[in-house]
């Protein structure tokens, strides 16, 4: 990823979107803008700095910027907390001082990992920032039967979205996952702007998807840690489940989501009908869950 090309479009991105209105700042005169949003010498002025300098900065140029005026950006561009996040992980990422070094994400989960999915009484899944799928239980593969059916490995949620026809059924609101993959992927990229795997998974993703293509191009991120998911399954019908994100301390590169139904309802009714249907799995399929992981593996 150009860390320089990616700091100038955000900020691009994130002062056209707000009006002079938005901004308390008065507007003369009845003549259209011609551009979108707030002009530079506007955000420079609620940032606190000068033209030349903010003009710098959205060049993609943060060499040697303080956190105290990403900050005052942060403020002027009403930026919310994954943005801001992402706005100084991106101006670290650009510091010629400290080159980002490239991280390994994880392409396997630790033993340990995969016990603790397989103690868990709901559907269950560990994934990377890439969104590949590294480690499920039983339920958490049966909750997205066509994406782990994929000869892909891992399998990844973000190619399943959107290059697998089958994602438009399942997910009742395909476009909100949609835009959250997209935004999860933009986060990762401002946390490890190296990973070769994933700039390949985008310009994958941006050739054989418009869809794709037109959500990167809005430089979104967010968090990705709770949430509501409606899945229209195809053996149980309509489910509506709440997911946690929980953080795996000893990976911070891994995320372990876990899908709960309101007690009560119709959806914890179905979701009980899909565990009693995967309680005893076909022999071929009994240890699907664990094929991911190589026998013997020492962790670096």
């Amino acid at each position: 990823m150009d860390v320089r090309s990616e700091i100038r479009e955000f900020l691009t991105s994130r002062r056209a979107r707000i009006t002079p209105e938005q901004a308390g700042l008065r507007t003369y005169g009845s003549g259209a803008r011609r551009v979108p949003g707030l002009r530079r010498e506007e955000v420079a002025s609620l940032a606190g700095v000068s033209i030349a300098y903010y003009t710098k900065l959205e060049r993609g140029d943060t060499s040697g910027v303080s956190d105290t005026v990403l900050e005052a950006l942060a403020r002027a561009l009403q930026l919310d907390e994954p943005e801001r996040a992402h706005l100084f992980d991106l101006a670290r990422a650009a510091q010629p001082t400290s080159r980002p070094r490239r991280r390994r994400v994880p392409k396997h989960i630790r033993p340990g990992v995969q016990r603790l999915l397989d103690a868990i009484n709901a559907p269950a899944i560990v994934r990377n920032g890439r969104m590949d799928i590294l480690g499920t239980n039983r339920l958490g593969r049966a909750l997205y039967p066509e994406l782990h059916s994929s000869p892909n490995e891992p399998a990844s949620l973000a190619r399943f979205t959107f290059l697998d026809p089958g994602a438009a059924t399942l997910f009742v609101d395909w476009d909100q996952a949609a835009d959250d993959s997209v935004a999860v992927l933009r986060n990762e990229a401002g946390r490890n702007p190296l990973d070769r795997d994933l700039s390949d998974l985008v310009g994958e993703l941006s050739t054989r998807s418009d869809e794709f293509r037109t959500r990167w191009a809005r430089h979104d991120v967010r968090y990705h840690d709770t949430g509501t998911k409606r899945l229209h399954h195809p053996l149980v019908g309509l489910l509506e489940l709440t997911y946690e994100g929980l953080a795996l301390i000893a990976d911070p590169d891994l995320t372990m989501f876990v899908f709960t139904a309101e007690v009560g309802s119709k959806s914890e009714e179905a979701l009980n009908l899909l565990a009693s249907w995967t309680a005893t799995p076909d022999p071929e399929t009994a240890d699907a869950d664990h094929e991911e992981q190589p026998r013997h593996r020492h962790r670096a």
